[in-house]
Order: structure tokens, then C-alpha cells, then sequence
């Protein structure tokens, strides 16, 4: 396939709270920042609605580069979510992951890449496949 997903389980961590600024940060004009917050935000809590189902996976590969999800980026994903199509979902086929925007089709599944130097993977009932988890979030490197 075209990408290597390694599995890390969010429950493992001793889910360390980071600091959380009262005031939200402008996009457009700089805004003063806050010197001393006493609030706390722990990305499990915020990013994770299903702990027993969810899992992290980092991205090695560049087939998703045109929608921005590049090799080392780290993603969350679900796995009691219900496939839908169009989601970005983490497959296994014929013995690999792969990481690809899922179409369902009548008579067959396509798993769509964002590189035009990557082919959709056809997926028919002769294939080994399940979608693994949908992809909740991306958490990237800047």
C-alpha cells in the first residue's frame, strides 16, 4: 500500500493537562497574551469523545499530501465511528493499512488518495478488508 500507520493508544498516557489561555489567540492583528492562566486543557479530553475505541497513528507516507496530511503528521481515530462516505478513514487491505478518503460504491469500495501520483484502490469483496477507524482529527507539526 502506500503508507505505514504506527498505533498509539491515548489510554496509555497519564494524560498530562497543558496550560490553556483564557484568551483566544487573532488570527489577523497580534493580541496581548495572557501572562498566567489558571485553566488547563488535556488534548485527550478535548480531541477524544470515545477513549476505549480511539486510538493515535502517525502517517508515513505522502499519498494525503494534497490535503494536507503529510508524513510524521499524527492523526486520531475512531474506530467506534460508522464509516461514512467521504470520510478520511484508516483501511486495512489484503493485509495492510492504508490511510485514504473512503467511497462507497454500489458493487465495490474506493479508497481515494490526495496524489495525483497515487491511484484509488478498488476494494470488492475478494479483497481482505475493513475500514480500521474514521479519522477525527489531525495534529500536525508547523
Amino acid at each position: 500500500m502506500n503508507e505505514n500507520i504506527e498505533i498509539f493508544n491515548p489510554n496509555d498516557d497519564s494524560g498530562i493537562a497543558l496550560p490553556l489561555s483564557e484568551q483566544r489567540v487573532a488570527a489577523g492583528f497580534p493580541s496581548p497574551a495572557e501572562e498566567y492562566s489558571s485553566l488547563s486543557l488535556d488534548l485527550n479530553k478535548e480531541l477524544i469523545k470515545n477513549p476505549a475505541s480511539t486510538f493515535y497513528a502517525r502517517v508515513s507516507g505522502l499519498s494525503m499530501v494534497d490535503e494536507g496530511i503529510n508524513d510524521g503528521d499524527l492523526l486520531v481515530i475512531d474506530k467506534s465511528i460508522t464509516p461514512y462516505d467521504g470520510c478520511l478513514a484508516v483501511c486495512y487491505v489484503d493485509g495492510e493499512f492504508t490511510l485514504k478518503r473512503f467511497e462507497r460504491h454500489a458493487d465495490h469500495a474506493l479508497l481515494v488518495p490526495a496524489n495525483k501520483e497515487f491511484k484509488p484502490i478498488k476494494v470488492t469483496a475478494e479483497n481482505d478488508f475493513c475500514i480500521w477507524g474514521v479519522v477525527t482529527y489531525l495534529i500536525k507539526k508547523v
